[in-house]
């Protein structure tokens, strides 16, 4: 099993900040990794995310976990389960701000296939992080003046 994962203290509350991260729509605004994302997030529904490290490949999951304010999950990977990738986004309310952490998991048996094939994410959901974190604090955005 390979995982990444990324996680930043956010200055605003559990649901300010879980409001920028199931816009999808405006992720492109401050999230400097994702060029765009199709579908809508909601419970059994297709998102397919087109990120800029890997722009001719573009990644399919499935909402698979909603609790607004605390977690959503996705899943993507190989038919039938030969290479499942799980990325969670949580939100823990602390001190009057968020601790937002972002985590994907791979595994299966085939799943050295996507390992091989991912680049370290890490950097990218540490970026991510960084970029949510901003909007939220009301300090920058990716496309702001």
């Amino acid at each position: 099993m390979r995982s990444y994962q990324a996680a930043t203290r956010i200055d605003a509350p559990p649901d300010q900040v879980w409001g920028l991260l199931t816009d999808v729509h405006g992720w492109r605004d401050w999230a400097s990794g994702v060029d765009r994302v199709e579908g809508r997030v909601a419970l059994g529904e297709k998102l397919t995310l087109y990120a800029t490290m890997i722009r001719n490949r573009p990644f399919q999951v499935t909402v698979t976990e909603l609790r607004p304010g605390e977690v959503m999950r996705w899943r993507g990977g190989l038919p039938f389960g030969l290479a499942v990738i799980d990325r969670t986004y949580r939100l823990d309310g602390q001190d009057g701000g968020t601790v937002l952490t972002v985590r994907e998991d791979q595994t299966g048996p085939l799943a050295f296939v996507t390992e091989r094939s991912t680049p370290d994410l890490d950097p990218s959901f540490r970026q991510f992080c960084a970029g949510l974190k901003a909007v939220a604090e009301g300090r920058t955005s990716r496309h702001s003046g």
